[in-house]
């Protein structure tokens, strides 16, 4: 299993909507209107998310870090 970040955890909290495939078009519909800093955390976190099969994803834990 991966290890993601507090930043990239509520990255996906925010962008998650459905599987995995919607997750990265959400992230990708976003990009252009993200500073530079979020880009590479965005892309980043879209790589560890690829590497991942379905069932995988399907087991993440992704709530906002506010909500624990």
């Amino acid at each position: 299993m991966i290890r993601l970040t507090v930043e990239e955890i509520n990255l996906l909290s925010i962008y998650s909507e459905g599987g995995k495939a919607q997750l990265a078009d959400n992230i990708n519909a976003a990009l252009p209107y993200m500073d530079a800093d979020m880009r590479e955390l965005a892309k980043r976190t879209l790589a560890k998310v690829d590497a991942l099969t379905e069932a995988e994803y399907a087991e993440l834990a992704v709530y906002a870090a506010d909500e624990v």
